[in-house]
């Protein structure tokens, strides 16, 4: 049989059940070790693949996916070359990187037989297994690992023993037993080839393979020189294996006699019978004891230890068929089921990490670099109290998905719960369990699902917590998010204390005025800002595009996004300062695409910005809101809100009626009600250095509107735009051109600092403003702000509203 009709045979099981090694029916005589020409070429280093979970024996023909980079790299090698090549074991699957230590110290010569490419993008190949060998050194530098290596020949057992051919057809016996087991529909074909070969080292390899065995005990069967030695340590797993089914064989069995087909009460009483016979006890006995012996295992306590024996004693004083016992046992379950003591290891790999952030998220430099000096310190101390890190910002700037990468980054479980109108303190400690249906709270809820006691656990929406008479679940936070209360944290259902110590707590936030500040106090508040357009453009090409194609069930090659479409789209479909809205956009692009190709008819693949208004129609938004100076008393100020920064138009008019009446329109809040008054004072005492004759104000109101008035609007930020805005219509002094500013005065005319800073300066950019104007002490704002954030604009800084005046105001009066 030839590699031709093993591949026939491997196809043939594969559509009857999966994949098997196959073996070839080969003569006694045949020599499975290398050639001469071979053997030259494994002289110095070869190519080593490591392979995970199995373990290739001589002569059989295997499928292996193939994961990893290198791998890859390795197999495209051995397409070109038609070379052979060594498989060794993995030791631990979960090194992505094996070294040396990482890999066993024999292998298996393989020859390629096959590359077949998966629609998901993998690779599965077909290699056979060739001659063993003792594996030497290891070279890691280069695409995909190479190895030294020494062949280690077969010790055949004596021609024309008897002894060693009933051996060999009880093993093969066995194994077509213990396939007919595992395989629903066997090819005639796969039994015959298998019935029909003559070769020990292809009987015993299949045989070995096809073991329901670890890893470690396969790479044991494969050390062993001696072919008859072998065979017998297979012949012994063998028949374990043969016992242990034709046990599940006969309970069944007894349990399809005494089932009766017509009453499926009877049916399941006979199976509850047949099995409590088997296990030699009734059902609340066995379920006790079952509690007892997974509660050995635990790495809790002596508390915890001493609080689980007496539950456990209160449960085996209960009647089965009571309420009660049901809660109790379901509490002792819920013990049983926290990982106490259960750590996952964390990846100190810095690079590694840092690699994983770039790659999930584009920009957030500040919050990167915050994660990876935390991960030095661990690296560094061993043991760090996590600290609370609380993420604020506009929606859709990807604070959530980065919980998720900062998981991955360390190697922990990921948990998240969301906080968004909880309003009962039980949500977070836990209900009492005098209640009727009492459950733990959310966190003990995320540790079980986590697996670990050290989870990255994301709680998300922290500022839309809200109270009511049930309690305030911001205070239950406050000690989940003290790393000085939090290693006993007490949960009312659990009534035990739990360390959360190694939890990382990361909470998100989108108006962080909403938190307590006592909660406040407890965080590490970080920043996530908003996007430019060109790091838009960058999300959508690496992440939003790619990942919208593949849910609209298109080809990422056949639909293409041009910069200039993506930018049409941000520019003229959305106004925000995240990237939620644009994936709605381009979700939305992709709807029609789909919809045209299901249907029938072509759709332009090339998304430029005509095809970009074909698809969603007329834009809804201009990229340049700045209405011009033509009209003195008009200014543009700069706005903070919880989606972001915005641009605000102040106007103001003088018109004849109750002298020093001020009127406001707009929906202003509070505060820039006190910022216009807290104006027009300043103004009327300063109206000579401003050139403002003491007639204007006799007999005339002042009447300041800010447009979009069904929009409400507060906050300190609009004092000198107001100023402005009130000296120009006095004066009827233009205003400068493309200029925005964002300032709160006081009394005497100072200028004082406001937030929000990058927020403001991006919805800038976004109107095609050019000039802001900002208070001196908003200096090292701007300096911490990356150089393509402010880019193309001009800031000028200022301490008196003089200052002010002077830079805004030109010498051009309009009648």
């Amino acid at each position: 049989m030839n590699n031709k009709d093993i591949l026939q045979i491997i196809d043939q099981v594969e559509e009857a059940n999966g994949i098997f090694p196959v073996v070839a029916d080969c003569p006694i005589d045949v020599d499975f070790s290398l050639s001469g020409e071979e053997e030259l070429s494994t002289q110095g280093e070869i190519p080593i693949l490591a392979l995970r979970n199995m373990v290739l024996f001589p002569g059989l023909a295997m499928p292996i996916l193939i994961g990893r980079e290198q791998s890859v790299k390795l197999i495209r090698h051995i397409e070109r070359t038609q070379g052979l090549f060594g498989t060794v074991a993995q030791r631990d699957n979960g090194v992505e990187y094996p070294k040396r230590e990482d890999l066993f110290d024999v292998g298996v010569m393989a020859e390629l037989l096959r590359v077949i490419e998966l629609p998901d993008g993998q690779i599965t190949v077909i290699v056979q297994g060739r001659q063993r060998f003792d594996l030497g050194d290891i070279n890691t530098e280069g695409e995909f690992l190479r190895g030294t290596i020494a062949l280690r020949p077969e010790v055949l057992p004596k021609r024309n023993r008897a002894e060693d051919k009933v051996l060999l057809s009880t093993i093969k016996d066995n194994t077509l037993s213990l396939l007919q087991h595992n395989m629903r529909n066997m090819p005639n074909e796969f039994v015959g080839a298998l019935k029909g070969n003559k070769n020990p080292i292809y009987i015993v390899s299949f045989a070995a393979s096809n073991l329901a065995l670890d890893l470690e005990k396969k790479q044991a069967l494969l050390e062993i020189d001696s072919l008859r030695e072998r065979a017998l340590k297979v012949l012994t797993a063998q028949n374990t294996e043969l016992q242990i089914a034709q046990l599940k064989e006969n309970l069944q069995s007894r349990t399809r006699e005494e089932m009766d087909r017509q009453q499926k009460e009877y049916f399941l009483q006979q199976q509850i019978r047949t099995i409590q016979e088997e296990l030699g006890g009734n059902p609340s006995e066995i379920e006790i004891t079952e509690l007892r012996e997974e509660a050995r295992k635990k790495k809790w306590s002596l508390e915890v230890q001493t609080t689980f024996e007496k539950e456990v004693g209160k449960a085996e004083r209960m009647h089965p068929q009571s309420p009660e016992y049901g809660i109790q046992m379901q509490y002792l379950r819920t013990v049983l089921s926290l990982p106490w003591g259960e750590y996952s290891q964390d990846n100190f790999n810095l690079k590694n990490a840092q690699r994983i952030l770039n790659s999930h998220h584009y920009g957030l430099e500040k919050v990167k670099e915050r994660i990876l000096e935390h991960l030095a310190v661990l690296k560094l101390k061993g043991d760090l109290k996590s600290p609370i890190i609380c993420l604020y910002g506009p929606p859709g700037v990807g604070k959530t998905s980065l919980g998720k990468s900062i998981a991955e980054s360390l190697g922990r479980k990921y948990v998240r719960i969301s906080l968004g109108g909880v309003h009962d303190e039980a949500e977070i400690r836990g209900h009492r369990r005098t209640y009727i249906g009492a459950m733990s709270g959310r966190i003990i809820q995320g540790l079980q699902k986590a697996g670990t006691s050290n989870p990255v656990f994301v709680l998300d929406e922290i500022d839309k917590v809200s109270s009511d008479y049930k309690g305030d679940p911001s205070s239950a936070l406050l000690e989940v998010l003290d790393p000085e209360q939090n290693t006993a944290f007490h949960d009312n259902y659990l009534d035990i204390d739990y360390d959360l110590s190694k939890v990382l707590f990361i909470a998100t936030a989108n108006n962080i005025s909403n938190i307590s500040q006592p909660l406040r106090d407890r965080m590490e508040m970080i920043e996530v800002s908003g996007y430019i357009t060109q790091e838009k453009v960058q999300i959508a090409k690496r992440h939003l595009i790619p990942e919208a194609i593949e849910a609209h069930g298109l080809r990422y090659k056949t639909v293409t996004f041009s910069n200039k479409g993506i930018e049409h789209v941000i520019e003229h479909y959305t106004r925000e300062s995240g990237v939620r809205g644009l994936n709605k956009q381009i979700a939305k692009i992709l709807r029609k695409i789909a919809f045209i190709e299901a249907s029938g008819d072509y759709a332009p693949r090339d998304i430029t910005p005509k095809q970009v208004e074909e698809y969603l129609g007329k834009p809804p938004y201009s990229r340049d809101k700045y209405q011009g100076n033509d009209h003195p008393g008009v200014v543009v100020g700069l706005a903070w809100t919880s989606v972001g920064g915005e641009i605000l138009f102040v106007e103001s008019s003088l018109h004849k009626g109750q002298e020093g009446k001020l009127i406001l329109t707009g929906s202003l809040g509070d505060v820039m009600k006190e910022s216009a008054v807290l104006a027009l004072s300043y103004i009327r005492t300063h109206a000579e250095e401003f050139g403002i004759q003491p007639e204007a104000f006799k007999e005339r109101e002042v009447h300041i509107h800010v447009p979009e008035g069904a929009v409400p609007k507060d906050g300190p930020s609009a004092g000198i735009t107001i100023v402005t805005s009130l000296v120009s219509t006095l004066t009827r002094r233009k205003v400068r051109a493309n200029l925005a500013m964002t300032g709160e005065i006081t009394l005497r005319g100072k200028v004082l600092p406001v937030g929000g800073i990058k927020e403001k300066i991006l919805a800038a950019k976004r109107s095609g403003i050019t000039d802001i104007i900002l208070c001196s002490e908003n200096r090292k704002d701007i300096e911490e702000i990356g150089a393509t954030y402010i880019k193309g604009l001009t800031f000028h800084y200022v301490d008196e509203i003089s200052q002010v005046l002077a830079i805004a105001l030109t010498d051009e009066v309009v009648g």
